[in-house]
């Protein structure tokens, strides 16, 4: 491994970027002495800011060109945002690794005006779950193209009109500090990662007003099925017990063949080797709302990830998946969910 140069897929957004490079740190301390490089790839999602996502094909828009260069041998491994990823395999690749995993969190974003003040409210700890909402006035606007943040904001706020932020996790926050709406929704691992916490009034999103996503806060890291050495290696940069989480949540949303854009939000916790896997699943306007959990050996995360959807189905799951459009994409509106970042 130290005469060879690993090659490193990545796009070529901030975020991206840091994912990449924390990667390559990540494999030169496992292996010293090794030569790592980045292969920027442009992905359609990244081509295309004005089509809407669904248009694009929705699933898939962010990481199929980043699998192809891998699959062409352009690059060794490919290291994507977890959530964002489609649970399908492509085949020729296997995801091999998933490194210790970030914040599952999501944060309410406040903006920051022309004078650096901000609005008033709690930041970074927050009152009880019930309570979080109560900064944003009577009809605020906010700012989420995510089915599962929309759903679940509007269960507990009907009031509230969501509109589409497009755009990388900077182009985000410039918009809601421009005015473009009251507040926004982001994942505190982008944010996190990125430096960009500081100074920012934000007011974290937690169970039960709030689930994150599939695979939230994890990187995942593929490579060619025939490529034993680097699957070793990326073995090694995992974390079992935050492997066996983003497993079992991705099983979930596998079995109710629900894409990444569905309004269906998950969170694991590991307690002296059992995973607990928590779900819930929305009607898209958050008016119906079903919930429920199960425990299991953290060996077993396909397995508790089955258990789960099984429940979710005999609660009515995929009535209320069904009006998302194939895939989790919703037919009715200009954007889907995902964005790539954040």
């Amino acid at each position: 491994m130290a005469e060879r140069v690993l090659r490193i897929a990545t796009r070529r957004s901030a975020l991206a970027l840091w994912q990449a490079e924390h990667i390559a740190a990540l494999i030169r301390a496992a292996r010293p002495g090794a030569e790592v490089e980045l292969v920027h790839v442009v992905t359609e999602g990244d081509r295309d800011q004005q089509t809407p996502l669904a248009s694009l094909g929705g699933t898939g828009v962010f990481t199929r060109e980043v699998q192809r260069a891998v699959l062409d041998d352009r690059a060794d491994l490919a290291v994507h945002s977890l959530k964002d990823l489609p649970t399908a395999e492509e085949p020729g690749l296997v995801l091999a690794g998933v490194p210790a995993r970030a914040s599952v969190r999501d944060l309410l974003v406040l903006p920051v005006t022309a004078d650096g003040a901000q609005a008033d409210g709690p930041r970074h700890e927050s009152p009880a779950a019930e309570n979080l909402l109560d900064v944003l006035p009577e009809g605020a606007v906010v700012g989420t193209a995510s089915l599962r943040r929309q759903a679940q904001l509007l269960h507990h706020r009907p009031d509230l009109q969501m509109t589409v932020i497009r755009g990388n996790v900077e182009t985000r926050l410039r918009k809601l500090d421009e005015g473009q709406c009251a507040a926004l929704v982001l994942a505190e691992a982008g944010l996190s990662r990125l430096d960009l916490l500081e100074g920012r009034q934000v007011i974290p999103l937690v169970p039960p007003l709030m689930l994150g996503a599939v695979g939230q806060g994890a990187l995942g890291l593929e490579c060619r099925q025939t490529d034993a050495e680097v699957i070793e290696l990326l073995a090694e940069l995992s974390v079992p017990g935050d492997r066996a989480g983003a497993t079992a949540e991705r099983r979930v949303l596998q079995e109710l063949r629900a894409g990444c854009h569905a309004p269906l939000g998950a969170v694991t916790r590991l307690t002296e080797g059992q995973l607990t896997l928590e779900c819930v699943v929305l009607s898209v306007d958050g008016t119906e709302r079903i919930h429920t959990s199960a425990s299991g050996p953290a060996d077993s995360p396909d397995e508790l990830g089955r258990q789960v959807a099984g429940q979710l189905l005999k609660l009515g799951a995929a009535e209320l998946l069904a009006p998302a459009g194939e895939g989790g994409i919703r037919l009715d509106t200009p954007e889907s969910s995902q964005q790539g970042d954040g």
